[in-house]
């Protein structure tokens, strides 16, 4: 039995209807999105436990349950990060049980954006593609032209002209060409879509996006199996086009269907940017249909996509999860981010400063028990998005070289914390 016997193609996930294996992100019939559809009864007979165990901690030791037909040959130490027992942090917000999942150490590139390229990279070289691209608000861009440039294949990235410098030049460095477009992020990808068509390029988050976007699934698979495999109670997660918090419910779901954890139950909560937040709105309002956001406005540029493309996907898994969706503003991001630092010694980026800012609100509101367990999804590097805390942080402060200068500082605090 080879991995190929595993993924039967591709289905709509509105009408079901069923395709092969192609470079195809949409339904012919009715435009719905194409997903990866699997042979669970194959799969629940190849996968147990122990042969998972006996691998490498990276995400490919769940193979199987990825839309590849031979082995990976891009990313093959991507995953694997840690889940963090934040007891620091824990006891900030007044919770009993608070754990990280941190992929701000991911490989290459610091983000979760490595899980799901090097999936979508190693399917176009199994589909024969030379040159590979992608719109993005940055660590998509960072990962495609990394990954891009140990595969040995061309990439062109394109970024809203006015994204952080440390992204664009986090991408630059790799060799790729990078196209600056004066635009949201959903005018670059429409851009995109049309430059994938015209020149027959493989586009990760286009033409390529049900194979990348199941790299996100091993995100759900590693909680689970880090927690002793079993899900926690709650998960929150960051929302832009809203795929991450559909596929880590999948992953709970797939896992269930093939006998490795009992329960797939988790209530699934997602985090958004006051500036940038269609998907929150959505929920918070009882539409059935997001509403774009034309120009989003906020510090959180991973986040800032105004028309998500999984939007109705996002708020459905939050609703049938008994999840909730928020969001919150600039100061209350880069406050997180600096509480999450000085607690628990990580440094994530805007996004991650969304999440722990939105589990704030949801515990205060109640949503969340305080005495319950939760994990939240800390997707990105804060070394990428300096500028969001550079004015919240308190200045070195600059003395002599001699013992006689530096004393009054340690006395003076010391005096203060006896007052």
């Amino acid at each position: 039995m080879t991995m190929s016997d595993f993924v039967r193609g591709l289905k709509c996930r509105l009408c079901g209807k069923l395709y092969g294996k192609e470079a195809l992100n949409f339904c012919t019939d009715d435009f719905g999105p194409l997903e990866v559809d699997y042979d669970y009864t194959l799969l629940a007979e190849a996968l147990n436990r122990p042969k998972i165990e006996l691998r490498a901690m990276n995400m490919w030791r769940y193979r199987e349950l990825l839309p590849l037909d031979g082995e990976p040959t891009v990313g093959p130490q991507v995953g694997g990060t840690p889940l963090v027992r934040a007891n620091r942090l824990a006891k900030e917000l007044g919770v009993k049980h608070l754990w990280l999942k941190n992929d701000a150490v991911n490989f290459p590139t610091l983000s979760f954006k490595d899980r799901v390229v090097s999936v979508a990279l190693s399917k176009a070289r199994e589909f024969g593609f030379k040159t590979v691209g992608c719109a993005s608000t940055g660590n998509l861009a960072n990962s495609v032209a990394a990954n891009a440039a140990a595969a040995g294949l061309e990439s062109y990235i394109f970024v809203p002209a006015d994204l952080e410098k440390t992204k664009i030049l986090g991408t630059s460095i790799y060799g790729a060409k990078v196209i600056g477009v004066r635009g949201t992020y959903d005018q670059v990808n429409r851009l995109c879509t049309q430059v994938a068509f015209k020149y027959g390029w493989a586009f990760v988050n286009i033409n390529l996006r049900p194979f990348y976007a199941e790299g996100s699934k091993t995100v759900g698979f590693e909680i689970a199996e880090q927690l002793g495999w079993r899900t926690p109670k709650h998960v929150v997660v960051p929302m832009a086009g809203g795929s991450l918090i559909c596929k880590v419910q999948k992953a709970f779901q797939e896992l269930h269907k093939i006998g490795l954890i009992d329960d797939p139950s988790c209530k699934i909560y997602g985090a958004q940017p006051t500036g940038c937040s269609p998907i929150s709105t959505m929920v918070k309002n009882g539409w059935e249909a997001h509403r774009p956001v034309r120009k989003p406005n906020t510090i959180a540029k991973s986040l800032a996509i105004g028309d998500p493309a999984d939007g109705f996907f996002a708020a459905k898994v939050i609703r049938e999860s008994g999840g909730w969706a928020e969001d919150v503003t600039d100061a209350e991001i880069a406050e997180s981010m600096a509480l999450l630092g000085r607690t628990e010694g990580i440094f994530a980026e805007t996004a991650g400063g969304v999440t722990l800012a939105v589990t704030r609100k949801l515990l205060e509101q109640g949503r969340i028990p305080r005495d319950e367990e939760i994990v939240l999804c800390i997707t990105g590097n804060g070394l990428k998005t300096q500028d969001a805390v550079a004015d919240l942080l308190e200045q070195p402060t600059v003395i002599g070289p001699s013992l006689e200068e530096f004393s009054p500082l340690v006395d003076g605090v010391r005096e203060a914390a006896l007052v």
